[in-house]
């Protein structure tokens, strides 16, 4: 078992690496748009105003998304380092992960099943690798 807890904790690390990444990507997309409006700023009286609101937008979307990438980093990093509160933090995300069809709600289902199995919990117990 101790492989699958190694597997679900890389696959938590990448998936919140990614999101981490389209945090990214959406500041980037929207300063580039804040950047085109504010050079016809001087042409249109209405883009002065819209520069401030895409910043709010693309940095709020940046926010959220980064509320939800770092449990699952958090919860990847403990898994390599078989800490319980890591198995815990998981084992949520894990049924969280259950909507998100279908990716998600793949690795909801091989989280739960690997971190609930019997096998694993003394893993865990231990701590160590």
């Amino acid at each position: 078992m101790e492989t699958h807890v190694k597997v679900v904790a890389i696959l938590y690390l990448v998936f919140s690496a990614l999101g981490v990444l389209g945090a990214l990507v959406v500041l980037l997309i929207f300063g580039g748009a804040a950047t085109i409006v504010g050079s016809t700023a001087a042409d249109e009286p209405g883009a002065r105003v819209a520069i401030p609101i895409l910043g709010a937008i693309g940095g709020f979307v940046a926010v959220m998304i980064l509320i939800f990438c770092v449990p699952g980093l958090l919860a990847g990093w403990g898994l390599l380092q078989y800490q319980e509160w890591a198995r815990i933090l998981a084992i949520v995300l894990s049924v969280l992960n259950l909507l998100a069809f279908p990716l998600g709600t793949a690795l909801g289902v091989y989280g739960l099943w690997t971190l609930l199995n019997q096998q694993t919990i003394p893993l865990f117990r231990r701590g160590s690798s």
